[in-house]
């Protein structure tokens, strides 16, 4: 069986990091599962966690009132989920809900946020790590949104 750490390490989110670092963000890591139609996490809500999932899939939705929700990303092996516990005010923007069987690997964003403000070397990594994500879930939402509204040539 593999440790949290040598399973971080060979992710590509976690590629050439620091020694120190990577056994810092193994300290804030454990496994979860999450199964189908389980919500992980909820628009609004305090965001403290981000997922490297291992196996499954996840949708990212977003609920306009009095609609259906509306899938706007879907997250599955080996991708990331979750960049807000890095963000203030800390709070999800999506509803995230497991499509199937999804195990993971969560990081503690508090215990990361944390080590960061001790350490800024470290929090620079993470944000420059994390950026990337970041933009391409937005395209993807946007070419989503496009699609969902018919103003794409």
């Amino acid at each position: 069986m593999k440790s949290l750490e040598s399973i971080l390490a060979a992710h590509p989110f976690f590629e050439n990091l620091d020694p120190q670092y990577m056994a810092l963000m193994t300290g804030c890591a454990s496994n979860v599962r999450f199964e189908a139609g389980q919500f992980i996490h909820r628009q609004g809500e305090e965001a403290n966690s981000f997922y490297i999932i291992r196996q499954g899939k996840v949708a990212l939705e977003v609920c306009p009132p009095e609609k259906e929700p509306i899938t706007v990303q879907t997250v599955s092996d080996g991708e990331i989920l979750g960049w807000a516990w890095m963000v203030p005010p800390y709070h999800w923007q999506f509803d995230a809900q497991a499509i199937e069987l999804t195990r993971a690997i969560v990081l503690d964003g508090r215990c990361l946020r944390t080590k960061c403000s001790e350490d800024h070397a470290l929090g620079y990594e993470l944000l420059s790590r994390l950026l990337p994500i970041i933009g391409q879930g937005m395209e993807a939402t946007r070419m989503q949104l496009l699609d969902l509204y018919g103003t794409r040539g």
